[in-house]
């Protein structure tokens, strides 16, 4: 057992690494880029550039908004056609009897939920 623990140490380490490709690295473009940014920039601008912190962003302030439940007469396609106040339930229902009797679809009330700036 102890000679095929020393033979698989030793297979591992004949193992022959690749060259690396002639590629840039990553970090050696980042380096490129800084260099040429800063030849093309006069000398005094980039030490006035670090120097200042950068502003801060302002928050907008939240509006408060709210749900309400609203009844809507849809037709026989899904597509809302009349949107009704909560309170308002039966206007709901004579106008889908109104719309299915005039135009010959279907028509159906179902609730619906909508937020509402307050």
């Amino acid at each position: 057992m102890a000679g095929r623990a020393a033979t698989a140490v030793s297979s591992s380490k004949s193992i022959i690494s690749k060259p690396r490709s002639a590629a840039k690295s990553p970090a050696r473009v980042k380096a490129a880029r800084a260099k040429a940014l800063a030849a093309s920039a006069p000398q005094g601008a980039t030490a006035t550039a670090t120097a200042t912190p950068a502003p801060k962003t302002k928050r907008r302030a939240k509006t408060e908004t709210r749900t309400r439940i609203y009844w809507a007469v849809f037709n026989q396609d899904c597509k809302r056609v009349a949107v009704f106040e909560f309170d308002q339930k039966q206007e709901a229902d004579k106008r889908a009897a109104q719309l299915s009797e005039t135009s010959g679809e279907h028509h159906f009330v179902h609730k619906i939920k909508a937020t509402v700036s307050v």
